[in-house]
């Protein structure tokens, strides 16, 4: 179970110090948590933060009962944090099954590491030895990312955004991947988006404007008051 005990960030800029974040109180003990909210809210901020790539000015982060606050991406990542950038990182000169490997922290068999790319929808025979760089569409890269993350089995899996970048026919398949990821994933999901189809498949949702939490809740409660135009503003639909 993740912890947000009073996270506040300031983040200095040419017209002074600018508080992005204020006050964050938040439990993730579910298997699927949404963040959404307008642009500008503070929604990526508290992933990175989440996930150790920045740090908060004050309060704590606990991750099943540890204070992880002042570790730093590797040491949370070793902790059982993974977190997927809007835009996946590209390697040239590594395979998909030479990153899948280096996720899983372990001697993975090529079997292995075709299973991952299957259970993300991806015909593991045109996938396993090709490089992670430019010739991979956006759509395949959050795929093999999915893919990673399902490797190393983390407490905590971040996405942020995770639909940013992708086409229409991508998207509909990313969501297929989620689905299937919540029924197989051993720990929590906690995603970064603005789509009501991401939303809809949630357990819980979060709704952060102006740096500070405004709603959350079960799916059930606070997704209709977000498609009428409530507290997030008006949700993408795709």
């Amino acid at each position: 179970m993740l912890e947000l005990r009073n996270i506040s960030y300031t983040a200095g800029d040419d017209g002074g110090p600018k508080e992005i974040l204020n006050g964050i109180n938040l439990t993730v003990s579910e298997r699927f948590v949404a963040v959404t909210g307008p642009n500008g809210g503070g929604k990526s901020t508290l992933a990175k933060i989440i996930a150790g790539i920045i740090r908060p000015s004050t309060g704590s982060i606990i991750l099943d009962g540890e204070d992880i606050t002042g570790l730093g991406v590797t040491e949370r990542a070793r902790k059982g944090v993974s977190f997927a950038f809007q835009q996946p990182v590209r390697f040239k000169g590594i395979t998909v099954y030479d990153l899948l490997r280096l996720a899983s922290g372990r001697k993975l068999t090529v079997g292995e590491a075709c299973d991952y790319l299957s259970r993300v929808g991806m015909c593991a025979r045109d996938y396993v030895n090709r490089e992670v760089n430019a010739s991979l569409s956006g759509g395949e890269l959050k795929r093999i990312e999915i893919a990673t993350i399902l490797a190393r089995g983390t407490k905590l899996s971040i996405f942020d955004e995770p639909e940013a970048g992708i086409d229409l026919w991508s998207f509909s398949n990313l969501i297929a991947v989620f689905e299937k990821m919540y029924e197989q994933i051993n720990g929590s999901i906690l995603i970064i988006s603005h789509q009501e189809r991401i939303l809809e498949i949630a357990d819980k949702i979060v709704v952060i404007a102006g740096g500070r939490i405004k709603e959350q809740g079960p799916r059930d409660e606070i997704l209709p008051g977000l498609i009428g135009g409530g507290a997030c503003g008006r949700l993408a639909a795709v």
